[in-house]
């Protein structure tokens, strides 16, 4: 098997307001759409995301721990960027920090079972070879 894409969910009510975020602000492109579903890529990466409607009115109360990541070279300031951004489109979100150069983005009334994350590039540098 080959690793292809993560399925996140997203509160109906908000999803295409939150697709629009993806597609407008972090420059991902729309693959395929179903009634419930959609599948994006941001260009230059080889995985892509899917994003489900969710009717769940209980969001995961340990979601901090389940993250899209992104690197960024300013992770704080990156995502402050979005606040007021997703406040035009009427929802309330907050920049919260894991450490030093580990940041999320919450959106309580959409993101059902995870959070955006932006870190500094040398947290992904591992000594692996792949």
């Amino acid at each position: 098997m080959q690793f292809n894409h993560i399925a996140n969910r997203l509160d109906e009510r908000h999803f295409d307001t939150i697709v629009e975020l993806f597609k407008a602000r972090l420059g991902f492109v729309q693959l395929r759409r179903t009634e419930r579903a959609i599948w994006l890529r941001q260009p230059q990466t080889n995985i892509d995301l899917q994003f489900s409607m969710s009717r769940e009115a209980k969001r995961d109360g340990d979601k901090l721990r389940s993250q899209i990541a992104f690197l960024s070279e300013t992770p704080k300031a990156d995502l402050e960027e979005l606040v007021p951004w997703l406040a035009e489109k009427g929802l309330e979100a907050s920049v919260g920090a894991y450490s030093t150069t580990e940041f999320y983005l919450d959106v309580p009334a959409a993101f059902v079972d995870f959070v955006i994350e932006a870190m500094r590039p040398e947290l992904a540098v591992y000594d692996v070879e792949v």
